[in-house]
């Protein structure tokens, strides 16, 4: 079963994304902030982490840049979750480190399999 770290600080957003993973079997670890995002990721060793932008401490793309200066997590697939869809986002989303993009609000016809790309 592939794990996911959800990195997410709405929760309709939150719930949303882990009832489409859960009910599709995968296992699924939340956190709501960026520090605690690093320290997941570096503990659970997902195979994919879905990070939201806008987060109340460390930013996604600071929390992403801290997660792939760590070795272990270097090749760990992460996917910016977010509702910045102004020019230039998915370029800074993806220079910080992430491997693709995903825009809010989700559209879950095509969550799963965006999501299935990555994995």
């Amino acid at each position: 079963m592939k794990k996911i770290l959800v990195v997410e600080d709405n929760e309709q957003n939150l719930y949303l994304m882990q009832y489409m993973l859960e009910t599709s079997g995968y296992a699924v670890v939340v956190v709501t902030n960026g520090a605690e995002a690093i320290v997941s990721a570096a503990q659970e060793k997902p195979d994919l982490i879905l990070m939201d932008i806008q987060l109340p401490d460390i930013d996604g793309l600071e929390a992403t840049r801290r997660i792939r200066a760590s070795e272990a997590n270097a090749k760990i697939p992460i996917v910016a979750v977010t509702s910045f869809a102004m020019t230039g986002d998915r370029e800074k989303a993806l220079e910080a480190g992430c491997n693709g993009y995903i825009e809010k609000p989700i559209d879950p016809e095509t969550f799963l399999s965006s999501i299935a790309r990555y994995l």
